[in-house]
């Protein structure tokens, strides 16, 4: 009975696999672009992978990557929970400044004391050191995540937003203070931190390139996993009616928190690879300008899609550095112009519209080619 009853259940998981492949098929085909893209441009411009253009342009694409993950993790909030918050930088600059403090101050001495090796002796210390910086940022950022929900216990709407402002400028403030000065370099901020060698994205680009490629596709891959899941629903039920989630039996206060600590966990990250990447740490990071990129970012890709967000910090980062060459210092000015036109003909992002509009717009492609077909 097993035998005969097999074969049609193979079928049914190689069909849901296939499925689910055409459904992916347009980001599988971008991260292979992503992963191809360092060789196809060094063969194109005749350079070495590892020098020139191509690896100027690897530069481009980890802050790209860095900084998709960061608006990801705002549209995690804003998106699917709809909560506005004006603090979203308190946690990047937080991941940011645990990494490099932990860098500069604790891991080299930790490094000349200790020595961890493998039962064949590999020293593996710089690695184990490191992975402790990861386990610190992890800790501060649901530590911040946790401060930030707890504030949403009480206040909701614009007060909280305002709240969270005020929270995330008292970490910039303190970012910036001169009492510090000895360990944050106060306005100046951490320069030089000193990475461990085998992360070096300056000495290893190429490495540093696919570091940063796999965690982006790591966090989206979480990050898309929980906004599928009974928990993703719920954080769409509270955005829509919070009074009615209520009434039907779920805990808004314990599902904010989730939305908080996810969030926090992965924009921390992302500035502790940002600091790494920078190999610095500086009061920009915790600034408010910092949580407005992310909030045009998210809100040019489109709110509630993950994928949209990613789109807008590709489409800022490659803008603003072609506005920056062509107009110098006014770029921002233009880009904002640019920024309010896009906004009246795409209202829901460039994401959000595609996927509201393209089958509209498909009937109407449709349309226009019968005609023209008839008279052939």
């Amino acid at each position: 009975m097993a035998s005969h009853s097999n074969p049609p259940k193979r079928i049914a998981v190689v069909d849901a696999a296939l499925q689910s492949l055409k459904r992916s098929r347009g980001p599988l085909l971008v991260l292979v672009a992503l992963i191809l893209f360092p060789f196809v441009f060094a063969r194109i411009t005749g350079t070495s992978v590892n020098e020139g253009p191509a690896k100027y342009w690897q530069g481009q694409l980890i802050a790209v990557f860095i900084m998709a993950i960061f608006a990801m993790s705002y549209d995690l909030l804003l998106g699917y929970s709809g909560i506005l918050t004006f603090g979203h930088a308190a946690f990047f600059g937080g991941g940011a400044y645990t990494m490099a403090l932990f860098l500069a101050h604790v891991a080299p001495r930790l490094v000349k004391t200790y020595r961890v090796s493998l039962p064949g002796g590999l020293d593996i210390t710089e690695p184990s050191v490191f992975l402790l910086a990861i386990l610190l940022v992890v800790g501060v950022s649901l530590a911040l995540g946790l401060l930030f929900s707890i504030v949403s216990v009480r206040v909701k709407g614009v007060y909280f937003a305002i709240i969270t402002l005020a929270v995330a400028e008292a970490i910039h403030i303190l970012s910036k203070a001169t009492d510090f000065v000895k360990w944050t370099g106060a306005d100046e901020g951490l320069h030089g931190v000193p990475v461990p060698a085998w992360i070096n994205p300056t000495q290893y680009r190429l490495r540093f390139y696919f570091i940063a490629l796999a965690f982006a596709v790591v966090m989206y891959w979480l990050a898309r996993r929980i906004v599928n899941s009974p928990t993703g629903r719920i954080f769409v039920a509270l955005r829509e009616n919070e009074s009615r989630a209520r009434m039907i039996g779920y805990n808004p206060a314990l599902f904010r928190t989730i939305a908080f600590v996810v969030s926090a966990l992965i924009a921390g990250l992302a500035g502790a690879l940002f600091a790494v990447w920078t190999v610095s740490a500086t009061p920009s990071m915790t600034s408010a300008v910092t949580t407005v990129n992310a909030l045009i970012m998210t809100i040019l890709g489109g709110m509630g899609t993950l994928v949209g967000p990613m789109l807008g910090a590709a489409v800022l980062e490659f803008f603003g550095q072609f506005l920056y060459q062509w107009f110098g210092a006014r770029w921002p000015l233009v880009f904002g112009i640019i920024f309010i036109v896009l906004v009246m003909f795409l209202p829901y992002g460039i994401v959000g519209t595609w996927r509201l509009r393209s089958a509209q717009w498909k009937r109407r492609w449709a349309l226009r080619k019968q005609p023209a077909a008839a008279q052939d």
